[in-house]
């Protein structure tokens, strides 16, 4: 009976506490609430172990804390014992005398329960931060250090205690007041410290705590209570941020030993002490396809949504020392005031065993921890932004492809901006404001892009423009995060400290962002360390009163955090955003190949350096056939060439003066004197002319010759570039001229003909030369008297007036060249003055200048007639030039003469032969192959070459396909690293 009572008792508190708790579960059986029954006759049940549910959460905050390793937790489960039950007839007979004493009782043992579940809610309620083991304290794991839960136990009253008690009322009350206090005690003192931590509890001392229960709790009790709240909530503040400090420094030195450990490893694997092949790294296997999507479009018209981080800032604002901070290496060019940064600079972070920069476009390595590769480094990158900057401008959009790798890097892509100015000073150019804009714009507009905005936090906020223009390109904030710099000259400087709050918060500023960091960028000592740098910074933050009056979080400021936190969100931002970049160029690969199959069924696809390529292998072998023209090809048109060049001075200077001479000794004497002069001053000069304009005309026929259906015509203008470019260099060797000058001495000097035969192609030789001039002298008399009778007839043709005086004028000096055949080449003053008193008889007026003109065409024709039938008659005179023309009227001088031109021409001829094939042929050659050389590394040079649609297409779709490609495996790395 007594047991059922008791029994009832303990069901009505459970009941109750299904009613009001909305912690269990209302499918749950009633009998498994019976706790105080279970303590007393089940101690070993299951449901008496207190256990501690895990809390799921998907935030973090952004520390270099998480990284600390966490204390397991130490509570041991309360145990009651078993107490067997006794047969103790006293306590019955007075329950049933003494009812009032049991429900006194009852009340007692329910409000020890009470406290129990007070306590076991508590417990409940704290959530299992193991996922943020660097924000709770040691001691909130070690609590059962402190709580002695087997004293709780022990105090809970067994059925012997319960039998002694019932007699006695007040020990009963003077226990059940000691066990509240003590639990009162404990669970004020927990919340507390859970108050004052805040929702993120920074990592506590573990061998120091701010509270320690003992068992004097009384005492304890009393000595908290004299403390007030808010002395209470200092003390714990300063202690938790000491322990953090703390804490940092020592995660601090277990980085900087765990990047010892990892630089060795990777050493190691880098002399292949391991044998195995080392995989391209996810970072710079991202940085590839940016790379291929910059020289794809540089312009971004395309779908180059690829994340980014994007840094922008006003000038001066300390964007390149944060870069600098976080690249763990001074890269940038600096300058006080002067822009520095004229183009984007695109830096690629990755983890390396060595601490090297290199250049997308070079092998060079730059070890950034010798001081004279820093240097050459930044010496490097000034020069490349030099030179990306075209004449007239300031900043270039030109972007300079740079990676660095060392231990403990994060891993992400940055583009350094130039940063912007609000007015143009002197020296720059007047477009340079906009031109900034415009570039920032292009980078900030791409929906990925996280832009790392830097405030100078030492100056004004309200003269900041970079914020407007961040707020522009991302309204919301949804991938924009706020950096101040130079925060300790802003603390030493600002009047009022909330102001630097209200800026890391984002108040002073219309722009959103999703984090807000301030750090320090040095000391503004240009020679200063990163370590140095870092050093003061930390120093800074230990005693600044920004993070002791929690103006500012524990993870909101050091370059380091800012580092974490920008790695997480861009590698964030690349996993969600990848796929879907990669199915897009899927399409435009379709597309494109879909147009090519429509347009070019036929022909491969060969993008713009392919058909370099292609071009290069023909204008090589149009050269190498230039080297295979035969001896004789090149004789002829080298004596042909030299000929057509030097017979008007042959003609003109040498042979119709000698020819006017009276005797054969005068003519030899003039001739000799004549071809003397010419061979020393013009002759071999021409000769290398004639044989240059000659390789010239060949190589120029070689190269545009079309080869019938195989000619393609899209190589045209790079031929042509190449032969013009190559004759330019081309330089003939001096030593030439004076070599062939002695050579044609001697054969000018030689008058012997040794056969018949070389004395008809003499004379032959002359023929043609003088009927050449002879043919050019009736061209010019025709042109000078007008047409004759049968055009005038046939052609219905005219004489002009003064054609017709010059016909009247030739008639006369016709005649009178009848009357004297052997007449000299020059008129008398007499005969002009006779000759123009006749042409006045017939009404005809002239002038003496217009009867020497006349004069001279008239004799010169009259001459060279005369000098053919001359060579008709020499035809047979060879038998008497052997014997030197004694005792006989025919002399041949001039078909002397004309023999020894002919054989000068087959001399020289052959000696340029001789030096077109042996040395000039080959070094144009050289010319050739060092021009395409040279155009090979000039792309601007080959997209200006090389154009039309054909070869557009075929470019785009060559990128898009590599594009595809490079995203498909990043894709698939990236699945193989989760």
């Amino acid at each position: 009976m007594w047991r059922a009572r008791r029994a009832a008792v303990a069901c009505e508190v459970c009941q109750s506490l299904v009613k009001h708790s909305s912690t269990i579960p209302r499918n749950l059986r009633l009998q498994k609430l019976h706790l105080v029954s279970r303590s007393i006759y089940h101690s070993h049940h299951p449901a008496l172990k207190l256990q501690r549910p895990q809390l799921r959460t998907s935030f973090q905050q952004f520390s270099s804390l998480t990284n600390l390793s966490l204390h397991k937790l130490k509570l041991s489960p309360i145990k009651y014992g078993y107490q067997p039950r006794r047969n103790f007839w006293p306590a019955r007979l007075a329950a049933r005398l003494l009812k009032l004493r049991y429900i006194i009782l009852g009340s007692a043992v329910g409000g020890g329960y009470t406290a129990k579940k007070t306590f076991d809610e508590w417990k409940d309620m704290i959530p299992d931060l193991s996922d943020y083991k660097w924000i709770v304290p040691d001691f909130i794991w070690e609590i059962d250090e402190y709580i002695d839960l087997d004293k709780i136990r022990k105090a809970l009253p067994s059925s012997e205690d319960l039998a002694k008690l019932a007699p006695d009322l007040d020990k009963i009350a003077d226990s059940l007041s000691l066990l509240k206090d003590f639990f009162t005690t404990g669970h004020k003192l927990v919340s507390e410290v859970i108050e004052a931590s805040g929702p993120l509890l920074l990592l506590g001392s573990p061998g120091e705590t701010a509270f320690r229960a003992t068992d004097h709790g009384s005492e304890s009790d009393k000595h908290y209570r004299k403390v007030s709240d808010k002395e209470k909530i200092d003390q714990l503040q300063e202690e938790l941020l000491h322990t953090q400090l703390k804490y940092q420094r020592i995660l601090e030195r277990l980085e900087k030993e765990n990047k010892e450990l990892r630089k060795l490893v990777l050493q190691k694997d880098d002399k292949g002490i391991h044998h195995r092949k080392l995989k391209k790294s996810l970072i710079d296997m991202y940085s590839e396809v940016l790379d291929v999507l910059s020289d794809y479009d540089a312009s971004y018209n395309t779908q180059d949504h690829l994340p980014r981080v994007v840094v922008v800032g006003d000038q001066s604002a300390g964007k390149t020392s944060v870069l600098e901070m976080i690249a763990q290496a001074r890269i940038f060019p600096r300058g006080s005031g002067e822009m520095m940064t004229r183009s984007p600079v695109k830096v690629t972070l990755s983890e390396g065993p060595h601490h090297v920069a290199l250049f997308k476009d070079s092998s060079r390595e730059f070890d950034l921890t010798k001081e004279e590769d820093l240097a050459a480094l930044r010496h490097e990158i000034e020069l490349r932004m030099r030179k990306n900057v075209k004449e007239g401008c300031t900043v270039s959009p030109e972007t300079i492809s740079l990676n660095v790798k060392g231990p403990g890097l994060q891993r992400m892509v940055l583009v350094d901006l130039p940063g912007v100015i609000n007015t143009v000073t002197s020296g720059m150019a007047p477009d340079t404001k906009e031109t900034i804009f415009s570039i920032s714009k292009a980078y900030m507009q791409n929906p990925n892009a996280i832009i790392l905005c830097i405030q100078d936090g030492s100056v004004d906020a309200e003269r900041s423009i970079v914020t407007d223009l961040v707020s522009q390109m991302d309204p919301h904030g949804r991938r924009t995060i706020f950096v101040l710099t130079k925060v300790d000259l802003a603390e030493k400087n600002v009047a009022s400290p909330s102001r630097i709050q209200q800026i890391i918060e984002g108040k002073l500023f219309p722009m959103k962002a999703l984090g807000y960091f301030a750090v320090v960028t040095g000391k503004g000592n240009s020679s200063e360390s990163i370590e140095a740098i870092r050093e003061y910074e930390e120093e800074f933050f230990q005693n600044s009163k920004l993070l002791k009056t929690s103006m500012l979080k524990a993870h909101q400021v050091t370059t380091r955090n800012l580092s974490l936190a920008v790695s997480d969100c861009f590698w964030k931002m690349v996993r969600e955003s990848v796929e879907q970049q990669a199915d897009s160029f899927k399409a435009t690969r379709f597309n494109l190949e879909t147009e090519w199959k429509n347009n070019y069924p036929r022909l491969r696809e060969l993008d713009r350096n392919e058909l370099f390529e292609k071009a290069k292998n023909e204008i090589l072998d149009e050269v190498i056939s230039l080297s295979q023209v035969t001896p004789k090809h090149w004789e002829e048109i080298l004596q042909q060439s030299l000929w057509e060049r030097v017979s008007t001075h042959v003609i003109e200077n040498i042979y119709l003066p000698a020819a006017q001479t009276m005797n054969s000794g005068t003519f030899n004497t003039t001739v000799d004197i004549k071809l003397k002069q010419w061979t020393d001053k013009q002759l071999p000069n021409k000769a290398v002319e004639v044989a240059w304009e000659t390789l010239q005309e060949e190589f120029s026929r070689f190269m545009t010759e079309p080869k019938g259906k195989e000619h393609d015509d899209i190589f045209d203008k790079l031929k042509e570039a190449v032969k013009e470019e190559s004759i330019k260099r081309h330089k003939w060797n001096d030593f030439a001229e004076d070599s062939l000058r002695v050579i044609q001495h001697n054969a000018l000097e030689d008058r012997s003909i040794s056969d018949k035969q070389q004395w008809d192609a003499a004379i032959y030789f002359m023929e043609e030369a003088l009927q050449a001039r002879l043919k050019d002298t009736e061209n010019a008399i025709e042109n000078m008297i007008g047409p004759d009778w049968k055009k005038r007839w046939l052609y219905w043709k005219n004489r002009t007036q003064e054609q017709s005086v010059h016909n009247e004028t030739k008639n006369e000096l016709e005649k009178m060249l009848k009357c004297n055949e052997e007449h000299p080449a020059y008129l008398a003053s007499d005969e002009i003055t006779t000759v123009r008193k006749n042409l006045e008889s017939r009404g005809v007026e002239v002038d003496p200048s217009l009867i020497k003109d006349t004069w001279h065409q008239v004799y010169r024709r009259h001459f060279l007639k005369t000098a053919l039938n001359h060579c008709n008659l020499c035809r047979r005179g060879f038998y008497y030039y052997q014997r030197h023309f004694v005792d006989s009227e025919l002399e041949c001088n001039d078909v002397v003469l004309f023999w020894r031109i002919q054989r000068m021409l087959a001399i020289t001829a052959n000696t340029l032969r001789q030096q077109l094939t042996n040395t000039e042929v080959r070094r144009l050659e050289k010319n050739v192959k060092e021009v395409l050389e040279d155009f090979a590394e000039d792309g601007e040079k080959k997209i200006k070459l090389l154009t039309g649609k054909r070869v557009q297409l075929a470019e785009d779709l060559k990128k898009v396909r590599e594009i595809q490609e490079k995203l498909d495996a990043f894709i698939e790395a990236l699945h193989q690293e989760k």
